[in-house]
């Protein structure tokens, strides 16, 4: 039972991180100097961070959700 939560814990930190990476990279390519007014790159990288946060946990909440629901589809038969 124990293994089990450790388990699941190993997965959603790993989801987490990855999509966490994958959305950062994929920020990257935006220009969002141009929503921002001239010499606020603290404020443009903040944003970024927090924008990444949020993008990235949507993403992998559906993600782990998914997962979970394929392996409780076992007890339906």
């Amino acid at each position: 039972m124990f293994v089990d939560l450790g388990v699941q814990a190993a997965i959603n930190i790993t989801s987490h991180v990855v999509f966490i990476i994958i959305t950062w990279r994929a920020l990257q390519s935006l220009r969002l100097d141009v929503l921002f007014k001239k010499h606020k790159e603290k404020e443009i990288q903040l944003f970024m961070i927090i924008l990444t946060i949020v993008i990235a946990s949507v993403l992998s909440h559906f993600f782990i959700d998914l997962l979970t629901w394929s392996r409780q589809l076992l007890y339906l038969l």
